[in-house]
């Protein structure tokens, strides 16, 4: 089996008997959906670079020091360490997280365009742009809680740990944020309409 093929937990256990190889072909398969994590909320590329060092040398040092214990559950847990580390740094710096889009990195690059003609490609990257210009007119609450939902895979339990709320609170964020998001869309097409009309 090669090791791409292999899951995670393979993978590191592979690493933990010596094959360094393992743990590239770990970070690999998810760099994107944590990089755009921690960008989201930092929105500053090289510190976003800088966090996402920060968190994989953690993550080696702790599956080296053989107390990781996630089974199965490394993408949420990885992107856990991420956000305590974006975290801690906003505590130093006395700022909170605000995201803010900057075109010189579309953090949905990773939805895959692959399979497409160039009709439907050029369709689906102008409604991610039109999606993501409004992301960022949601509330700094909201932003967070899906971000850390749709780009971590978190559980609102994770997500409720992460950001020091109740489960309620976060499920609460969620759905204002899909709410607004809905009535932002609703609005823009209405907008279209009458300008094409």
């Amino acid at each position: 089996m090669r090791l791409y093929e292999k899951t995670d937990k393979e993978l590191i256990h592979s690493y933990l008997a010596g094959d360094n190889t393992s743990i590239e072909v770990l970070i690999n398969r998810y760099k994107s959906k944590i990089y755009t994590s921690i960008y989201l909320l930092v929105k500053d590329t090289h510190l976003a670079e800088d966090i996402f060092q920060d968190t994989f040398i953690k993550v080696i040092k702790t599956l080296k020091s053989g107390s990781y214990n996630e089974e199965g559950k490394f993408l949420p847990w990885v992107i856990r360490i991420a956000n305590n580390l974006v975290i801690d740094y906003f505590r130093k710096e006395r700022r909170t997280p605000i995201v803010a889009n900057n075109d010189s990195f579309d953090y949905f690059d990773i939805v895959s365009l692959a399979d497409e003609s160039m009709e439907d490609k050029l369709v689906k990257e102008q409604s991610h742009r039109d999606l993501r210009k409004l992301i960022q007119l949601l509330p700094d609450d909201q932003k967070e809680v899906l971000i850390m939902r749709h780009y971590g895979e978190m559980s609102f339990k994770e997500i409720a740990t992460v950001t020091e709320v109740s489960i309620n609170t976060a499920l609460g964020r969620m759905r204002y944020a899909l709410n607004n998001l809905r009535k932002m869309m609703g609005d823009v097409a209405e907008l279209s309409l009458r300008t094409t009309g």
